[in-house]
């Protein structure tokens, strides 16, 4: 039998998931007939998943997460593997995401999904639908890939998460008033977590605004730093450090001139209490 260490992740769409769950076990310091017991398989199985010979399933994938605390990292590469409805370029960023230690971003239009509850981002798709971009099962898949992601707020050591977001995600009216609170409340609360900054770009800002187009950049555990960027057709990883140096510049130029974190919660509880008012 071929050794799993001969598995190169680069060989197939099921290798990287192979390739972590070995490591994701290792870690934990179980064989695989233990994983299996605790699982519900049979050490067979996971001897085929870990060979890259087979697709788990996605009740096994739930499990061993759990299993292996992995705070949704095997979820997340399933999604990847399985499922092609998203952005070109995006699952090669979700992956790196996944096992970041800090990720930088801003956003213009919309809440980022590392933010999002799931009935904005179900509102969100839904107007793709509407506009007929997407299928009513690519929606979906869209929709459980970014609640996957989400998970990496349940890592042990979860990533620092420091987030610009435009004043335009706070007032653009996705999915309506009552989702939109729910939505703001959600920014408030998060904002209270000791990982994770929240500051707003207000419109006042102007031609000051570096970024006109989203701009992650993804700190690795051996300190690579990495942009992401997208188009409407696909989305781009960078490594290149010259790119990445400017973009980091701009960004904590941008971070010096938004809203402090105290200010833009302030903020995000006006607009919110606007809408409330509003309904009444």
């Amino acid at each position: 039998m071929v050794n799993i260490k001969d598995v190169d992740p680069e060989s197939g769409p099921w290798a990287p998931f192979a390739v972590q769950l070995r490591n994701s076990r290792r870690a934990k310091g179980l064989k695989q007939f233990q994983l299996a017991r605790k699982c519900g398989v049979s050490a067979s199985y996971v001897s085929f998943i870990e060979l890259a010979r087979r697709p788990p399933s996605k009740k096994f994938v739930a499990k061993a997460d759990e299993v292996l605390e992995t705070g949704g990292t095997l979820m997340l590469m399933y999604f990847q593997a399985k499922h092609t409805a998203l952005v070109p370029g995006f699952p090669e960023y979700a992956n790196y995401e996944a096992t970041a230690e800090k990720i930088k971003l801003f956003e213009i239009n919309v809440v980022p999904g590392l933010l999002q509850t799931r009935a904005y981002a179900v509102a969100w798709e839904q107007g793709n639908l509407r506009r007929g971009t997407v299928t009513p099962e690519q929606a979906h898949e869209r929709i459980e890939f970014l609640l996957a992601r989400q998970h990496i707020y349940d890592r042990a050591s979860p990533p620092l998460l420091h987030a610009v977001i435009d004043e335009s995600c706070l007032r653009r009216p996705i999915g309506g008033r009552d989702v939109m609170v729910e939505q703001l409340i959600h920014l408030e609360e998060m904002a209270k977590r000791p990982k994770v900054i929240i500051q707003v770009a207000p419109f006042s800002l102007g031609e000051d605004r570096p970024f006109t187009r989203l701009v992650h950049l993804l700190t690795m555990p051996d300190r690579r730093v990495l942009s992401y960027g997208e188009t409407e057709q696909r989305g781009y990883l960078d490594r290149d450090a010259d790119a990445i140096t400017a973009l980091a510049s701009d960004y904590d130029r941008l971070v010096v001139e938004a809203l402090g974190q105290t200010d833009s919660v302030a903020m995000i509880r006006a607009v919110r209490r606007d809408l409330e008012w509003m309904s009444t």
